[in-house]
């Protein structure tokens, strides 16, 4: 065997090598971005009363807040929470009316087994959502 073939050889080998570890290299990253989306993807969203105990927590331990501190603080997000409530209420018949023009839009271009089985899916939804804790925006 000569030097030139014993030396093409071994380059071959080194670019099967190469190309065998990038393709081991860019499968484990996707494997890692697929892995990391999907976690996070799949993580719901915290229970308010969840979510405020973490908040107020978060902000004690952060800020290094006192009794009265937290008491001011928890008093502060009862009143914001009665301000969303008052707004969400206010514009509730807003929001009823805009779903409800969705839904006759919607029934406009269907045909009457369509119609049937959206009015069908629509409740199903509504059921999915109200197990799961959440209200219809109206």
């Amino acid at each position: 065997m000569s030097m030139d073939t014993k030396r093409s050889q071994i380059l071959v080998g080194l670019y099967l090598f190469l190309v065998f570890a990038s393709g081991v290299a860019v499968g484990g990253f996707s494997h890692w971005l697929y892995a990391s989306k999907s976690v996070s993807a799949s993580q719901g969203k915290l229970p308010p009363a969840e979510y405020r105990r973490q908040y107020v927590e978060e902000m004690t331990n952060r800020l290094r807040l006192n009794p009265e501190q937290v008491r001011q603080l928890s008093s502060i997000l009862d009143q914001t929470g009665a301000l969303y409530k008052q707004v969400y209420e206010k514009h509730r018949p807003e929001y009823r009316a805009i779903q409800d023009s969705q839904s006759q839009m919607i029934r406009a271009f269907l045909s009457p087994w369509q119609v049937a089985e959206y009015e069908q899916y629509r409740i199903e939804r509504e059921e999915r959502m109200k197990a799961r804790g959440k209200k219809m925006p109206f």
